[in-house]
């Protein structure tokens, strides 16, 4: 039901690293779904923007949270593969989930994913797997067998095996950290290798995307938080932040993954006191938030 009044706050979560652990991947910390449903259960708004797919959301985090007794009054969403994928999360839903919302135009074109997936499997299949789940983006993933050095090492491979793939059909492409496109007409895609995958997708999707998505979602259910607070394991995670301050919001950014070093900032960072990495350093934080709604 709609909020009477404005919450103190607003959590704009990623999911694998802060809630999720990237080696496993699934919610391994129970005090992490306890702490989300008690944050919800006071009103605090909670949008999960993530990479992943609806799909792994439903599974690996919707699941959980309806079994811990998410109520049903909870503003709870989920911004998937950033931004193309949106949807609201409770228990008034069937599985969970309410409707999905899909931006079709982000998608990318079905001859390359079909060619991707043969390249994995032809190639690749002892270190990555091709996620069928994906509705718009195109990635694969490192399998849980593996060691994660043995597919950093891979992965320049897969990722260059991609660009040319895309450059062939004529497109723009370019890596996340690269600024300079190749000379193959439009940049209209971008490759983001993670610490455990690579995702191939629209340069108009991004975090920053996510976070806009996850305002207007909640602007269907309530007021907006008077302050942010976004998580992320990434450099890129950073665009949540970026957007909503520049749209004149109060954030705060909290980084749980900052051995890639933490950037300057018009708004405050921060990490774990405690050298806490990952989904160890998220459960941190969701508990001395609850401790303040509380």
């Amino acid at each position: 039901m709609p909020s009477t009044s404005a919450p103190a706050l607003g959590l704009l979560l990623d999911v694998d690293g802060p809630i999720a652990s990237p080696i496993t991947r699934t919610i391994d910390l129970p005090a992490i779904t306890r702490d989300l449903v008690a944050l919800a259960d006071a009103g605090i708004p909670l949008v999960f923007n993530t990479g992943r797919s609806d799909a792994f959301i439903r599974e690996e985090v919707v699941g959980p949270l309806i079994a811990a007794g998410l109520p049903d009054h909870a503003r709870v969403h989920g911004v998937c593969e950033k931004g193309a994928v949106w949807f609201s999360i409770g228990p008034r839903f069937d599985g969970g989930m309410g409707e999905l919302e899909i931006d079709e135009s982000l998608t990318m074109p079905a001859d390359f994913a079909a060619e991707m997936e043969a390249v994995v499997a032809e190639r690749f299949a002892d270190r990555v797997f091709f996620d069928r789940t994906k509705r718009a983006m195109v990635s694969v993933e490192q399998l849980t067998s593996i060691e994660n050095s043995t597919y950093l090492a891979m992965q320049p491979l897969f990722d260059e095996v991609a660009r040319e793939a895309l450059a062939r059909r004529g497109f723009g492409v370019r890596r996340l950290d690269d600024v300079r496109p190749d000379a193959h007409g439009d940049v209209q895609w971008r490759i983001d290798p993670t610490i455990i995958s690579t995702d191939i997708e629209s340069v108009l999707l991004g975090k920053d995307l996510g976070a806009r998505r996850a305002l207007e979602l909640l602007a269907l259910d309530g007021e907006l938080p008077l302050a942010w607070r976004t998580v992320g394991d990434s450099r890129s995670d950073y665009a949540m932040a970026d957007w909503l301050h520049a749209g004149g919001y109060e954030v705060e950014h909290v980084d749980v993954r900052p051995g890639d070093g933490v950037p300057e900032k018009a708004y405050p960072i921060r990490t774990s006191a405690t050298g806490a990495i990952h989904d160890e350093a998220g459960a941190e934080f969701l508990a001395e938030w609850l401790t303040q709604v509380s």
